[in-house]
């Protein structure tokens, strides 16, 4: 069993650490799904599913799963009436819209970061303030109280 250092966190610490910044809560799986549940209680869950499609995307190796998959990321996220389109602005979308007949692993940049913007300063500022959010903290605050203190 490997030993954990000194400097490991805690569940509650590391769930505090979500606070930080965005790409720490994104790079942990419990707390992009605590965040994806959040987007999805406010219907916006298709901004986090694009921005991971893309992450995604960018480390596909082979030509013809490079075009497969920058297909399907244009019909489920970017074209019009797409099932999860997301909120980027015309000239974005339109020049997304000549590129897809030629994809790179670069098409998709500015919308993700367009998205990644948004989620930043909309989404993320309200997921911390959220009930979701806190129940998280507390009930991780709570879960280490009872191993450390098992009279509570």
């Amino acid at each position: 069993m490997p030993v954990k250092c000194c400097f490991h966190r805690s569940p509650t610490a590391e769930t505090m650490a979500w606070s930080e910044n965005m790409d720490t809560l994104l790079t942990n799986q419990a707390g992009l799904d605590a965040f994806r549940t959040f987007l999805k209680s406010e219907f916006s869950e298709e901004n986090v599913e694009f921005w991971l499609a893309c992450e995604d995307f960018k480390k596909t190796e082979s030509a013809e799963k490079i075009a497969s998959k920058a297909r399907m990321i244009y019909s489920e996220f970017i074209e019009a009436d797409a099932p999860k389109e997301i909120n980027i602005d015309f000239s974005t979308r339109d020049l997304i819209s000549k590129n897809i007949a030629e994809p790179t692993l670069k098409c998709f940049d500015e919308a993700q970061k367009l998205i990644y913007s948004l989620m930043a300063k909309d989404s993320f500022p309200r997921f911390l303030k959220s009930e979701i959010y806190k129940k998280l903290v507390n009930s991780k605050e709570i879960g280490n109280h009872k191993k450390w203190l098992p009279f509570l």
